[in-house]
């Protein structure tokens, strides 16, 4: 079960150095692991002609089934063995920031609690950071430039300009822009804009992620994302230089005062998450 799983998030992560950091172990380790398994079954699981890691087509068809396998191993372990542990954690993201760490850090903290339900909140910063004072959520994580009290940093982000794919709207003035009226990106974005002297209107008024991004990717606003988190039906715009850098952005975490010992492991998975995200691709040859 220990080669599986480590032959799974190899898989899913891309490389070794991600997946060792995703399950806390070293890169020799999983290596190891990787090679023990394909001695096992006698076949090349890992294509290792290149930089990246590729599957062959014994590692695509195995993968399906180590999938399932390391799935009904934690939920049959977890139902047998874990019965303290009942009740409801409130968990805030925003939406932009949700993929690809969060579904996975879920996935994997259900397996291990299944009797915890986490309910997933998603909204603005603002806002997380108000449920959070309120005492509404447990845990949240926030997009923001600059780390407050009481917080932890658990990567950084470029913010980019985005576009529709192909788009010509970030050429015109006054350059036309689409945020949420309660995105965090809003204001520094403006902020930038007017120190470099371009002129700006804001073409939508809303509280809906989904207005603002159907209104961009028709090519008639610009807007701004993290470099990863940017979706298919949009594209980071390369301006040469015609509109500001918009710098970094801090991905933070702050929990609720005296945190509860699984609000505590749910927020050590976030960190496994998302230092694995920014660990380098390398090959395991």
């Amino acid at each position: 079960m220990t080669t599986l799983r480590s032959f799974v998030a190899v898989a899913e992560q891309g490389g070794v150095t991600r997946a060792a950091t995703a399950l806390n172990l070293t890169q020799s380790a999983v290596s190891m692991q990787l090679k023990r398994l394909e001695d096992l079954l006698g076949v090349n699981l890992l294509d290792r002609s290149g930089r990246r890691i590729a599957l062959t087509a014994s590692g695509e068809l195995l993968l399906t089934y180590a999938r399932r396998l390391v799935d009904l191993n934690d939920e049959t372990v977890g139902r047998l063995t874990d019965d303290t542990y009942e009740g409801e954690l409130v968990f805030g993201a925003p939406y932009d920031i949700v993929y690809p760490v969060i579904p996975q850090v879920l996935k994997r903290f259900n397996a291990t609690y299944p009797r915890m339900k986490v309910q997933l909140k998603s909204s603005s910063t603002v806002k997380l950071r108000e449920a959070l004072g309120r005492g509404e959520v447990d845990l949240i994580l926030t997009t923001e430039e600059r780390l407050a009290p009481g917080g932890e940093t658990l990567t950084e982000m470029p913010l980019r300009w985005v576009g529709a794919p192909g788009g010509q709207c970030w050429k015109k003035r006054p350059l036309r822009l689409a945020f949420c009226n309660l995105c965090i990106f809003r204001s520094p974005v403006l902020r930038r804009l007017d120190a470099a002297g371009i002129d700006w209107e804001m073409v939508v008024d809303s509280d809906d992620d989904r207005s603002v991004e159907a209104l961009i990717s028709a090519d008639l606003a610009v807007g701004a994302l993290l470099e990863n988190s940017i979706p298919p039906h949009l594209e980071a715009v390369a301006t040469g230089g015609a509109l500001p850098d918009l710098g970094i952005q801090m991905i933070n975490m702050y929990g609720a005062q005296g945190r509860a010992a699984l609000v505590e492991e749910l927020s050590d998975m976030l960190r496994q998450g998302f230092a694995a995200l920014k660990a380098p691709l390398v090959a395991t040859g």
